[in-house]
């Protein structure tokens, strides 16, 4: 295998692909990045074992073939390369050699033939999602999606794709995040719903992978593998099995109380009030709502934080305690300017949603606090 390319395609590649490799490999084949060169095309590929990224760009071949390269190592390297064009040949089967300018390094290589063969996925349900969109609902629900293994359904989000909304859920038993985006969608004919629970440490990767822009990232779907297709870029997935929780009964539909006040000024608050609560036991930041005043404290050994600011309620007085991580995950995440959230009680879930519309909603349960 012989070809050459830009340099920063190569390390784009690398940097892209490299996301998917893990930390403990299960085999030795599976710290490389295999690298296939046909058709005046280089596709750099890198797997976990159940995620699998691909990512192909204009190269001039001067001989085709394939060769599985150190992973981390190779992307270093070529990230210490100048501007240019970087040619690789291989032609022993041991060793590549990596030339750039008056540059050259040797890289031992392994066996291609013994890299896992990556099928890409050609039938399931299809959905198409604009890729600034769908990065964003990822990023807004992501924070939510739980890290104990002893739930592994937890551990993914669930995405529900309708004829004309998409959402997307995640809960961790503490707090639950949805993002929802209204277009029309086209389905496969004869389904209503297209869903799929998506690992999490897989929507990670790719919202960070993601372009910034509305060009559609297509999503096929079957039984128990993802594929997302966009620009020069592939990613595969194994599923999460199993049925989500249903996240419709956890929601409150009746509140007792609606409080909003400036998200900015709340976040402000709560992120000086966390530097106390950090020092406590218990990490706790209490909110008093009445009609036209929001007072936030937190207390530990070493002192304590009170803070007062302007706000409107509607509905009887609260008094309330939170985490103060998962307060202040909840409110980083809420766009609008205002922060609007309703209350049943002290020991009830907190519900966060917007003025206006309905694009998320975000629930918080408490902490209950004896005085």
């Amino acid at each position: 295998m012989i070809f050459s390319m830009n340099a920063q395609d190569l390390l784009e590649g690398l940097n892209t692909v490299t996301r998917a490799l893990s930390a403990r490999p299960s085999k030795q084949i599976l710290e490389g990045v295999l690298i296939s060169a046909e058709d005046n095309r280089v596709q750099m590929t890198c797997s976990d074992g159940s995620l699998v990224i691909e990512y192909t760009n204009a190269a001039s071949i001067q001989e085709e073939g394939q060769a599985v390269l150190p992973g981390r190592l190779f992307t270093e390297l070529i990230r210490k390369m100048p501007s240019g064009t970087v040619s690789i040949s291989i032609t022993d089967n041991r060793t590549a050699m990596i030339r750039c300018m008056k540059n050259r390094s040797n890289l031992a290589i392994m066996n291609a033939a013994e890299y896992p063969e990556i099928r890409p996925l050609t039938s399931g349900s299809q959905v198409k999602i604009p890729q600034k969109k769908l990065k964003d609902m990822i990023t807004r629900v992501v924070f939510a999606i739980a890290t104990d293994e002893s739930r592994q359904i937890l551990t993914g989000s669930l995405l529900e794709v309708s004829r004309s909304e998409a959402r997307m859920v995640a809960l961790d038993g503490f707090r639950l995040a949805m993002q929802k985006l209204f277009q029309p969608f086209e389905l496969p004919d004869g389904m209503d719903v297209v869903k799929a629970i998506i690992p999490g440490k897989v929507l990670n990767e790719l919202a960070r992978i993601l372009p910034d822009d509305d060009a559609f990232c297509t999503m096929l779907f079957n039984q128990n593998r993802m594929q997302c297709t966009f620009g020069n870029i592939r990613m595969s997935s194994v599923l999460l099995a199993g049925e989500y929780i249903d996240y419709r009964r956890i929601l409150p539909t009746e509140f007792k109380s609606e409080a909003r006040a400036n998200r900015a000024s709340v976040q402000d608050a709560i992120d000086r009030a966390s530097l106390m609560a950090r020092e406590g036991k218990n990490n706790l930041i209490k909110m008093s709502f009445r009609e036209d005043v929001l007072k936030i404290t937190s207390n530990a050994e070493l002192g304590d934080v009170e803070e007062e600011m302007e706000a409107s309620l509607v509905g009887d007085p609260v008094d309330i305690a939170f985490n103060a991580r998962y307060i202040t995950d909840v409110i980083r995440n809420v766009s609008d300017d205002n922060l609007c959230m309703k209350f049943n009680s002290s020991v009830s879930p907190c519900v966060v949603v917007p003025q206006n519309g309905d694009d998320y909603i975000y629930l918080i349960l408490p902490v209950r606090v004896f005085q």
